[in-house]
């Protein structure tokens, strides 16, 4: 059984007419996975709380119209404007087969390294999810990586760095095991950096607007040619 739950009523409204489905608060999804696609809607408030929750990577047990169906979020359309959600797409998932999910990576204990301490170095993240792949009960909520032993502003987290939970492995074996998650970069050089690239720049254009010739709109005296003896 699966830590999130969601209720779901079969619908019939489709293309056009799912305005007014959402104007009442309630959101149409999409179940996919069984023998044909199930057509299901569920109100606003409570959907939206479990999709906080659950995310791309936990399941769900959808009740669908009474019949139980454990399921995981494979898709979630946001208005542009609005930042509503206005369709989700559920994938519909056996307890003991293995499937695919979007992982979050967490990054912990960096306030506890010396590049956070003694340096004052940040940490930029690069990669925040990551592809996994493992039975519905073996999935982890998040993928955690210590970043305490950071020191250097060369140091770096990796993939190779991910300590993937039992019966949990990447969905994509080919790869780079090196691929950057997290780095560090130094607060203060950056902005010394841009002091000086603003300075150098003020004073070209000092330069440049010195060597400009001023004009005050009058002509040059003409030479007046000498007079005959």
């Amino acid at each position: 059984m699966a830590e999130y739950k969601l209720a779901l009523e079969k619908r019939e409204i489709a293309g056009k007419k799912l305005k007014s489905l959402r104007e009442k608060g309630m959101i149409p999804s999409v179940v996919y996975g069984g023998k044909e696609p199930v057509l299901g809607m569920s109100e606003y408030v409570a959907t939206e709380k479990v999709l906080e929750k659950a995310g791309y990577h936990s399941p769900i047990d959808l009740d669908v119209a009474g019949k139980k169906q454990l399921a995981i979020v494979k898709d979630v359309q946001i208005d542009p404007v609005t930042r509503k959600i206005v369709n989700i797409e559920f994938h519909a998932i056996s307890a003991n087969a293995v499937v695919e999910a979007t992982t979050p990576i967490t990054i912990v204990n960096f306030e506890a390294s010396e590049a956070s301490k003694i340096y004052h170095f940040a940490l930029t993240q690069a990669l925040e999810e990551i592809e996994v792949k493992a039975k519905p009960s073996d999935l982890p909520n998040e993928l955690t990586v210590d970043a305490g032993s950071l020191k250097e502003i060369d140091d770096k987290i990796t993939i190779s760095d991910i300590k993937l939970p039992a019966g949990v492995e990447f969905a994509d074996k080919e790869m780079d095991s090196e691929q950057v998650v997290a780095s560090l970069y130094d607060p203060a050089a950056e902005a010394a950096a841009r002091e000086a690239e603003e300075k150098a720049a003020a004073e070209a254009e000092e330069v440049s607007a010195a060597d400009v010739p001023s004009d005050n709109g009058s002509k040059p005296e003409e030479e007046q040619p000498a007079e005959a003896e």
